[in-house]
């Protein structure tokens, strides 16, 4: 059974910082692009970031300069370290795994809210 479970997310201020974290299932982990999605209510789901097995990544505009997407294969995880937080930042952040031309799958999702 594929797991991936979020952590990190949270309250914090305008201009502050969160790492969130993703731990996949071991099976999957070193074959898969990894990815962040963030969605707030109403609005579909958003790409953030993209890190592939071979590290290149790939940042949303929005996001550019400002949040860096890492992974560590040793530890089957992937994370996310956001910086100079924003209001427009609070979301629901989903991790995700993709098989390249193969399956899917999203974590829970935690709760970021960037606000004073």
């Amino acid at each position: 059974q594929v797991q991936l479970v979020e952590s990190g997310g949270g309250l914090v201020q305008p201009g502050g910082s969160l790492r969130l974290s993703c731990a996949a299932s071991e099976s999957i982990f070193s074959k898969s692009a990894m990815a962040w999605y963030r969605q707030t209510p109403g609005k579909e789901r958003e790409l953030v970031a993209t890190i592939t097995s071979g590290l290149s990544t790939y940042y949303a505009d929005s996001v550019k300069g400002r949040f860096t997407i890492s992974r560590d294969n040793a530890k089957n995880t992937v994370y996310l370290q956001m910086n100079s937080l924003k209001p427009e930042d609070t979301a629901v952040y989903y991790c995700n795994a993709q098989i390249p031309f193969g399956s899917s799958w999203y974590g829970q999702g935690t709760q970021v809210t960037v606000s004073s």
